[in-house]
C-alpha cells in the first residue's frame, strides 16, 4: 500500500492535460462572469460522463468535454442547508450555527432549530462581488432560514443578491407547477411548467435585462435547481423515453428528472452564448450532497440517484455523501478538455471568485476554502487546512471526516455513544466540545474510491500524523462555531 503515498501526484500529472496555460496573471485585467448552477440531491453517477447507463445528459456532457471534468469534486456537507451555507460563506457551515437541513419555522421548537438560519454576521460569495461591482442573481432554492420571506431573519436580498426569484427549500407541492416562488419579497403565485425550466426562465430573463442596460457589467448568477430532490415530477414525453430501461414508472421518473435539468443547462448555455457571455463566463456544475436513499422516509418513492462507485448515501459522511459531480467551464481561458482528480471544495469557490473579481474576503476572516485557479493551469492546488464534515446527524456511525491528499479518515464520537444531534444548542454544546474522537478507519480513496478497506493497521506513522490534525480541527471547530441560546423551559 506505500503506493498510495506516491499515487496522487503521478494521477494529476496523468489525468489532467492542458496544452498552454489557462490562467495566469498576464490575463487578470479581464474579469469573467461567474455561474454556479447547483442540483439538489444529485448522484455522483447520475450524468451519463459520470458512467450512468442510461439517463442522457448531452448538453452536460459536452461542458464537461470542453471545460474540466472533476472526479473529486466536494460539497461542504452531506445535506442541503449545511451545504449550502458553506458554498455561500468559503467556511465549514458548523462555524455559521448550520448543522443540518433547516425546517421552515412554525413555531420555538425545544432544539431551537426554528432560529437556525445564515447570519447577518456571516460574510458571503455575492456580498463580496457586489462590492466588487458585480451584479447579482439568485434563482432556485435558497434553504438558508427558517423564517422565510421574513423580517425575522436574513433573506436572499440582506446576502448579496440583487435579484432574487426562490423557494425556501423545496418546489411545492412538485417540480410540477410549483406555487411556492418568492421574486424579491413578493409570492409569485401559481406558475406554469416545472421548476427547473421556471428556475431557467428567471436566470435567462434576468440576463436579458441586464445585458439591455448594463452590458459591460459582470455577473454573478447563482442558478439552484431543486431537481432531482422529492417530490419528483417530470415531463411526460420525457418519462416515456425511459420507459424500456426503468425498472418501474417510478424510476423513469426520476431519469427524466436529471434529463430535464440538462435541458435547462443547455438553455441556459444557450442563452448565455446569444447575449456573447459565454466565453468569458466560468461555470461551475455541482450538486449539494449525494443521492437520497430511495424510500428512506415517506414521499421519497422516486429516489433513484446512483453513487456508483462510492461509499453510502446522502447524510453519510463516506464518499457518496458529499463527493459529488463537478464541472468547470471557462470558454476563453480553458482550452483542453481535461479530467482532473485533485480535490475541489465547494468552500473553494468564495476565494476563487474573489480572486477572479480582484476583490478579498476580510483579513480577519477564516476561511476553510482555498483558491482552486492553479487547478486551470494542471498546478497543484495548494491546500493549508485539511478538507473535512463533522455532521452530527449522520446515517452512519462515523460523524466526522476528512480528506487530506489520498487519504480518507473517518471517525466516530465518544465509541458511538455520541447521540444524534440536528442542531447545536446551549443544552449540549458542552457535550459537542468535550466528544472524544475514536475509532478511527482510513481509506486511500485515490486506490479505493469505494472505502472497501479500511487501512489504518497498514499506515500507523500516516494514521497519526492524520489524526492529530483531525483532532485539532476538531477541537478548534467545536470552540469557534456559532451555537444557538434556548431559554426558558422550552
Amino acid at each position: 500500500m506505500k503506493l498510495c503515498k506516491l499515487l496522487l501526484p503521478v494521477m494529476v500529472l496523468t489525468i489532467t492535460i492542458v496544452s498552454q496555460p489557462a490562467w495566469s496573471a498576464a490575463n487578470e485585467s479581464a474579469r469573467p462572469n461567474i455561474v454556479v448552477i447547483l442540483c439538489d440531491d444529485l448522484g455522483y453517477g447520475d450524468l451519463a460522463c459520470y458512467g450512468h447507463p442510461h439517463i442522457r445528459t448531452p448538453n452536460l456532457d459536452k461542458l464537461a468535454a470542453d471545460g474540466i471534468r472533476l472526479t473529486s469534486c466536494y460539497s461542504a456537507a452531506p445535506v442541503c442547508s449545511p451545504s449550502r451555507v458553506g458554498l455561500m460563506t468559503g467556511r465549514s457551515p458548523n462555524r455559521a450555527g448550520v448543522y443540518d437541513w433547516i425546517p421552515e419555522a412554525s413555531g420555538a421548537r425545544l432544539d431551537a432549530r426554528d432560529q437556525v438560519h445564515m447570519r447577518r454576521e456571516e460574510v458571503t460569495i455575492p456580498q463580496l462581488l457586489k462590492r466588487a461591482g458585480y451584479a447579482t442573481c439568485l434563482a432556485g432554492k435558497w434553504h438558508c432560514n427558517s423564517h422565510f420571506n421574513s423580517d425575522e431573519q436574513p433573506q436572499p436580498g440582506d446576502s448579496g443578491f440583487d435579484h432574487w426569484f426562490a423557494t425556501q427549500n423545496n418546489a411545492a407541492p412538485s417540480h410540477e407547477h410549483p406555487r411556492n416562488f418568492v421574486r424579491n419579497g413578493k409570492p409569485a403565485g401559481d406558475l406554469t411548467g416545472y421548476s427547473c425550466q421556471l428556475v431557467t426562465d428567471e436566470a435567462i430573463s434576468w440576463l436579458e435585462k441586464l445585458n439591455a442596460e448594463k452590458p459591460d457589467q459582470p455577473f454573478f448568477l447563482f442558478t439552484a435547481f431543486h431537481e432531482p430532490h422529492e417530490p419528483v415530477a417530470s415531463p411526460s414525453e420525457l418519462v416515456a423515453k425511459y420507459a424500456s430501461v426503468a425498472s418501474n414508472e417510478d424510476e423513469a421518473q426520476y431519469f427524466a428528472n436529471v434529463e430535464n435539468v440538462d435541458i435547462a443547462v443547455g438553455r441556459l448555455l444557450k442563452a448565455l452564448k446569444r447575449l456573447a457571455k459565454l466565453e468569458n463566463t466560468l461555470i461551475v456544475f455541482t450538486s449539494d450532497n449525494g443521492p437520497e436513499t430511495l424510500k428512506r422516509y415517506r414521499g421519497a418513492e422516486r429516489s433513484y440517484g446512483r453513487p456508483t462507485p462510492l461509499r453510502g448515501m446522502k447524510l453519510w459522511t463516506t464518499e457518496a455523501g458529499f463527493r459529488v459531480a463537478g464541472i468547470v467551464s471557462w470558454p476563453a481561458q480553458i482550452t483542453s478538455p481535461e479530467v482532473s482528480d485533485q480535490p475541489v471544495s465547494s468552500l473553494d469557490f468564495l476565494p476563487t471568485f474573489c480572486k477572479l473579481a480582484k476583490t478579498k474576503a476580510p483579513d480577519n476572516l477564516k476561511l476553510d476554502g482555498t483558491n482552486f485557479l492553479p487547478l486551470l493551469n494542471g498546478d497543484t492546488i495548494q491546500r493549508d487546512t485539511p478538507l473535512f464534515w463533522c455532521y452530527f446527524n449522520a446515517l452512519n456511525e462515523h460523524r466526522v471526516a476528512m480528506r487530506n491528499g489520498p487519504w480518507k479518515l473517518l471517525a466516530r464520537l465518544d465509541k458511538g455513544k455520541f447521540p444524534k444531534l440536528q442542531n447545536v444548542n446551549t443544552r449540549n454544546i458542552e457535550a459537542v466540545r468535550s466528544a472524544k474522537l475514536t475509532d478511527f478507519e482510513l481509506y486511500c480513496v485515490t486506490e479505493d474510491i469505494g472505502e472497501s478497506r479500511n487501512v489504518i493497521g497498514e499506515h500507523t506513522q500516516e494514521a497519526k500524523s492524520l489524526k492529530k490534525k483531525l483532532e485539532a480541527i476538531y477541537r478548534d471547530l467545536a470552540e469557534t462555531s456559532h451555537h444557538w441560546t434556548v431559554t426558558g423551559n422550552k
